[in-house]
């Protein structure tokens, strides 16, 4: 660690992401909620996380599960009161774990005080809080024409038509998400007046949703990457504009400095390694880390976007993790995550989720991403190895993004049948990951709790009796305890090495094998992972980094030092002991 990017606290922090509406219902409404993630406390403490990401839990009509706010100062009713909140941010400090909350602030619901003002008249003060533009035109039915040819990223044209004062409205999400003006300095001194007052009741860090988006091309030109005839999202035009870093830095400086040692993640997409640094070289202050979508998006078709039923291949996948281990060291910071409420089951993507191969796989994709340099996300049920969920029919899916999509390229464009559509949600649907957490085996994954009457805002995966946190707590083998042992060592006795470590890729070229060496002080730790569901022959520069050290952790009970890699066999060797080395 250079003295610039001397160490965090958050260095070796573990941060466990919940989506409160699938979490743990407390009342029996068949909706999770802030007392129910109270309840559920001690599991997170026992299994070694130290922050606790909520996902948006402000109070929002739900349009997009929260992403939709309007009002950032109280709590969704469905979710319990600012007193829930308070309470469960005491429990949790008194267990020594932190906080972070979602920060939406790229856009707000339709239903927020800031945008009923301002689509009220054309001359109101809050006008300009949000991106008002005249229409471009008239087609000859009198129908007005956008601005420009932007598209949303849930489909459809980025732009929404407003009556009442004869203009457009921006929304690169969903049209009740209507897009602030960050150019307006009065819109950014209400947002950072707002951090800080979830700051004053204690709230430790921030993940801020979308934020490569607040800086839009100067003079809203086309994009150029449109095709004719087809409105897809515009989003690789508009992230990742200069003024991005600008607002984080007023954002840091004015906001989240205040607060103490607040952690900050940015979710940003379409980001280089190099812009990687930009945004969280410590020097700069601007973020902490940030969550990239450069590996969970390989295999993405070229027509239907991330709606692929492709697999990746693992020397690609290798090369885009290993290109940011390599880009952000002594410079900035990782986020390592597979899964979270917008992707996929990792195990179902990138692992086996077949029942022979899921525990397996599920064990070998945490030991190749969480002993490397950053902070580990592990997602709700993660932990467990839950899988993605094939739901029959599209009205069974709550996820608008989902539904948008289907109905366009199904109904409106007739592009894809019925079935190959619903294939392709069930790959790459956000749903996978929001059914409920699955607690035990009985009615409902125990969701409920005592209340098993209870109906789940969202179908129960039908996979719980088989996956499940009671089962798996006794189960020395199961992947919960894995976990477990696993983050005992990385914040244990691989403290050192994992987070000062050099970083070495060992058989980069190898399409089954992925290891790789970290090197700090007398220390060496060298990881090996089979990513296939097949023996295969370890590399010979593998096995011979493997017989440097003693092991120290493997996925399966009977321990080996064949040349021979079990199906999705992953193994952990340790040699000598970190210790700083001399200046």
């Amino acid at each position: 660690m250079t003295q610039e990017n001397k160490c965090q606290w958050w260095h070796d922090a573990v941060v466990y992401q919940i989506y409160p509406r699938s979490f743990r219902d407390s009342n029996g409404d068949g909706i999770g909620d802030i007392p129910g993630i109270t309840q559920q406390l001690p599991y997170l403490k026992d299994l070694g996380v130290d922050v606790l990401w909520l996902c948006p839990v402000y109070r929002s009509p739900n349009d997009d599960n929260g992403y939709d706010i309007s009002d950032y100062r109280d709590i969704m009713e469905e979710f319990g009161t600012l007193e829930d909140f308070d309470a469960l941010l005491e429990a949790a400090h008194g267990l020594g774990l932190k906080i972070m909350m979602d920060l939406v602030v790229n856009h707000t619901s339709d239903e927020h005080e800031w945008f009923i003002r301002s689509r009220a008249s054309k001359d109101n003060p809050y006008r300009d809080y949000y991106i008002w533009r005249d229409a471009s035109g008239y087609a000859e039915d009198g129908t007005p024409l956008p601005p420009n040819n932007w598209g949303s990223e849930f489909g459809g044209s980025a732009w929404e038509w407003d009556e009442r004062t004869e203009q457009f409205y921006l929304h690169m999400f969903s049209r009740k998400q209507p897009d602030l003006n960050w150019e307006n300095p009065a819109v950014r001194e209400e947002i950072f007046e707002m951090i800080r007052w979830w700051q004053e009741r204690g709230v430790d860090g921030w993940r801020v949703d979308a934020i490569g988006t607040a800086d839009k091309p100067e003079g809203f030109p086309d994009d150029p990457y449109q095709e004719p005839g087809r409105v897809t999202s515009s989003m690789r035009f508009v992230n990742n504009r200069p003024k991005v870093h600008t607002w984080l830095h007023m954002m840091n400086r004015e906001a989240w400095s205040r607060g103490g040692a607040i952690v900050t993640v940015g979710e940003l997409s379409g980001p280089t390694p190099e812009d990687g640094v930009l945004y969280t070289a410590p020097e700069r202050e601007e973020l902490s880390q940030i969550i990239h979508f450069e590996h969970v998006s390989l295999g993405n078709d070229p027509r239907f976007d991330k709606w692929s039923l492709d697999r990746p291949g693992l020397v690609e996948l290798k090369e885009v993790l290993d290109s940011w281990q390599r880009g952000l060291y002594g410079k900035g910071w990782n986020a390592l995550y597979w899964d979270n409420h917008d992707q996929p089951r990792a195990v179902s993507r990138f692992g086996d989720d077949r029942p022979e191969f899921r525990e397996a796989s599920a064990k070998a994709l945490a030991t190749a991403l969480y002993l490397q340099q950053g902070t580990p996300y592990i997602y709700q049920g993660q932990e467990l190895g839950m899988t993605n969920v094939a739901f029959p029919r599209i009205e069974d899916y709550r996820d608008l993004d989902s539904v948008n999509w289907y109905r366009t390229v199904v109904e409106e464009r007739g592009e894809l049948s019925a079935r190959e559509a619903l294939a392709r949600v069930h790959a790459r649907g956000r749903d996978n990951a929001r059914t409920p957490m699955q607690w035990n085996a009985r009615a409902q994954a125990g969701f409920s709790g005592d209340k098993p009457q209870a109906q789940p805002w969202i179908a129960v995966n039908p996979g719980y009796p088989e996956i499940n946190a009671e089962d798996q707590h006794g189960d020395p083998a199961s992947v919960l305890n894995y976990y477990r042992r696993l983050l005992h060592l990385r914040k244990g006795p691989l403290r050192e090495v994992v987070r000062e470590g050099t970083y070495e890729p060992l058989a980069a070229e190898n399409p089954s094998v992925y290891a790789y060496r970290r090197a700090w002080g007398g220390a060496l730790l060298v990881v090996a992972v089979n990513f296939t569901s097949r023996e295969v022959e370890c590399p010979r520069e593998v096995c011979a980094a493997l017989e440097e050290g003693e092991a120290l952790l493997g996925n399966y009970e009977e321990a080996t030092t064949t040349s021979v890699l079990r199906p999705w066999e992953a193994r952990v060797v340790l040699r000598g002991a970190p210790e700083a080395p001399e200046a």
